[in-house]
């Protein structure tokens, strides 16, 4: 497990945040950035989801920073985790993935705020300020999307799982034989799936649930 020990012990006014990513090299880049400012302090460091809920009950941070796509436990799981053992947790997303979906996931979950790694260095420091005093934040792109999207009817569970099938390439029949239903169902889900998302065919559907975050291949 990583563990980091700064350098000198944060103020007692400084805000601690814990980073969870796992690229080393992007825990290096944000923990600097955080420690250039005397009012922040990187407390702890942690690469997956797991490590993530131990180190958050071993030092109870201030904020977390927290990626979404990681091995063992993902972001979204591993915020459940965080805010069952501590409703006031406040928990920052830091990710690539802009899509509307996961966002909604995350924030459901209970993060405080969704922030895309391309924002702005200040951004990213104002961001875990606001955080820290009771504020939310969502990225506007992320928002934008939202806000297109939650007007529309959102896919079913089963309706998910047929897509997902899809995407790795199974038939309808091959589909309704793993989903327990008649081959003309699967048919009716795909219809209603393309209406939804407002897709052309099977190709065109998995290609906007991959980039609105609904599934993943």
């Amino acid at each position: 497990m990583p563990v980091f020990a700064p350098s000198s012990a944060p103020s007692a006014a400084a805000i601690r945040v814990l980073v969870v990513d796992d690229h080393v090299f992007l825990r290096d880049g944000i923990r600097a950035i955080i420690q250039s400012q005397t009012d922040l302090a990187v407390v702890g460091e942690a690469e997956d989801g797991e490590q993530a809920v131990a180190q958050f009950q071993a030092l109870r941070p201030d904020v977390v920073l927290m990626d979404l796509q990681m091995p063992r436990m993902g972001g979204v799981e591993a915020i459940e985790a965080i805010m069952a053992l501590d409703g006031d947790a406040r928990i920052l997303v830091l990710t690539t993935y802009a899509g509307d979906a996961q966002a909604l996931r995350a924030l459901k979950a209970g993060a405080a705020g969704y922030l895309l790694k391309s924002a702005l260095r200040q951004e990213l420091l104002d961001t875990i300020r606001s955080v820290r005093r009771g504020g939310r934040h969502v990225d506007a792109q992320v928002a934008t999307g939202i806000a297109i999207h939650i007007v529309q009817d959102a896919l079913t569970e089963r309706e998910i799982r047929v897509l997902s099938l899809a995407a790795s390439g199974h038939s309808n029949r091959q589909i309704a034989q793993k989903v327990v239903v008649a081959e003309e169902t699967v048919k009716g889900y795909m219809k209603a799936i393309f209406s939804k998302l407002g897709a052309r065919d099977r190709t065109h559907a998995v290609t906007l649930a991959v980039k609105r975050g609904i599934i993943e291949i």
